[in-house]
């Protein structure tokens, strides 16, 4: 085995492990589960930055220089990777503007009360700041 399939063989089993990962990792926050995504672990952290490596060493004269089995297969696998990857962007960022959303929307109904209940001045110098109210003795 030449040290081009070798690598080929190599970015085709790292891309199919992380797409399985990814996969899963849709599956457990379609379910709610975020805290079960696979992708987190330290070994799936360390799998992405050898795949980035070894991807940066596969150049399109190299691919094209493949047999046609192999580079059809890696061309498959590359192909479900960024699938997956691109899916898993998306409902990140569903799930981030939600939550993020549901935050913002606490704050001004907390801000909305906040500011209802103040009344006892028309005017206030520092609409911040608490304010005392003053009896005289005089009814």
């Amino acid at each position: 085995m030449t040290p081009a399939a070798a690598n080929v063989e190599r970015l085709i089993a790292m891309s199919d492990r992380l797409s399985d990962a990814l996969e899963a990792d849709i599956e457990s926050l379609k379910r709610g589960m975020p805290r079960q995504m696979r992708m987190l672990e330290p070994e799936m952290q360390k799998l992405s930055a050898l795949f980035s490596r070894e991807a940066l060493g596969m150049n399109p004269t190299a691919a094209k220089a493949l047999p046609p089995e192999p580079r059809k297969q890696l061309g498959l696998s590359t192909k479900r990777f960024r699938d997956a990857l691109a899916m898993h962007a998306r409902l990140l960022t569903r799930m981030r503007n939600a939550s993020e959303g549901m935050i913002r929307a606490v704050a001004e109904e907390v801000e909305r009360k906040r500011t209802s209940m103040r009344v006892y001045s028309p005017v206030q110098k520092n609409p911040t700041a608490p304010s005392a109210m003053i009896f005289n003795s005089v009814i």
